[in-house]
C-alpha cells in the first residue's frame, strides 16, 4: 500500500511536469462503498494510469498481456500496481475468476477496456460477464488527451470524465441480444461523456494515421 501511494505521488508529479493540467469530472458518480468495473475506450497505452489516478483513493487491478511479465523487474512493478497476466489469444476461465473474486471479496476495483485494443472500436462482452458474476456495477469513463507519447510533452490539457453506473442484472441470461443491449448502453455513455468534455473532439487512432 505504501509503495502504491509513492508511485501515485511520483506519477502525478511527473505527469503535471510534462503534460500540464489534468481535470477530473464527476467523481461523485463513482460508487463510494463498493467495488466496481471501470470501463473506458482504450485510447493510449497509459490510460489505465490516468483512470487509476483519477479515481484515487480507490485501488484497482487491471489486465495486462502476459508478455509484459517475462521481465522480472517489470513483473514485480506492475504486479505491485495491480496488474495480472492475460493470454489474449487464449482467454481461459482463470482470467475471469481472478477479477470476479477480487471484486466480490477484496478491496480493489477493476479497470477494463471493452474493445480490448487501442486499434478497435468494437465492444466485447468481458466486462459485462465479470460485472454480472461479481454483482458489481459498470462505471463508464472517457479519457481525452494525448494519444501519442510525443504529445505528452506538448502540455495539452487532459480530462477524465466519469459516467453514471450501469447495473447488470445478475439473473438475466447473457444472450447475444442482451450483450448487444448492454454494449449499446456503454457506448452511448462513452459518447455522452465525450460530448460533455468537448462536442467536437474525435479520437483518431495513431496506427490508422500511419497508413
Amino acid at each position: 500500500m505504501l509503495f502504491y501511494r509513492f508511485i501515485r505521488v511520483f506519477t502525478v508529479t511527473f505527469v503535471a511536469i510534462i503534460n500540464g493540467r489534468v481535470t477530473y469530472l464527476h467523481k461523485e458518480r463513482l460508487p463510494k462503498n463498493e467495488n466496481y468495473v471501470l470501463v473506458g475506450p482504450h485510447r493510449s497505452w497509459w490510460d489505465p494510469v490516468w483512470y487509476a489516478m483519477a479515481a484515487y483513493p480507490k485501488r484497482f487491478i487491471f489486465m495486462a498481456k502476459k508478455e509484459l511479465f517475462k521481465n522480472p523487474a517489470l513483473r514485480a512493478l506492475i504486479t505491485t500496481l495491480g496488474a495480472f497476466p492475460v493470454d489474449r489469444r487464449n482467454v481461459g476461465t482463470d482470467t475471469i475468476k481472478y477479477p470476479v473474486n477480487e471484486l466480490k471479496n477484496g478491496n480493489r476495483s477493476l479497470i477494463m477496456f471493452p474493445t480490448g485494443s487501442r486499434h478497435s472500436q468494437k465492444l466485447k462482452s468481458g466486462s459485462i460477464l465479470i460485472a454480472k458474476l461479481s454483482k458489481k456495477p459498470i462505471v463508464p469513463a472517457v479519457y481525452q488527451g494525448p494519444v501519442k507519447f510525443s504529445h505528452l510533452f506538448k502540455r495539452n490539457n487532459t480530462t477524465i470524465n466519469f459516467g453514471e453506473p450501469i447495473v447488470i442484472d445478475p439473473r438475466a441470461r447473457l444472450t447475444d441480444e442482451k450483450i448487444a443491449e448492454y454494449n449499446q448502453k456503454i457506448q452511448e455513455s462513452f459518447d455522452a461523456l465525450d460530448k460533455e468534455i468537448d462536442p467536437n473532439w474525435v479520437y483518431i487512432d495513431p496506427k490508422a494515421q500511419k497508413k
